[in-house]
């Protein structure tokens, strides 16, 4: 059986909710909510590969 891995499925979900942000701030035609989700989806993004990478090279991924 599969563990759940928790801090990537709760980055999993910001990331979601990000990209839903994105969605809403085009539909309210806000310029500032858009990049504000856009830059704060590629850092939650960025930090989710990156200990990913940690992760896998220091065994702790299957």
């Amino acid at each position: 059986m599969m563990k759940i891995k928790w801090p990537f499925l709760i980055l999993a979900i910001l990331a979601t909710i990000c990209i839903g942000s994105i969605g809403i701030s085009i539909a309210e035609k806000s310029i500032l909510g858009i990049v504000a989700a856009i830059i704060i989806l590629c850092g939650i993004m960025g930090f989710g590969f990156t200990q990913k990478k940690k992760w896998r090279e220091a065994g702790k991924l299957d």
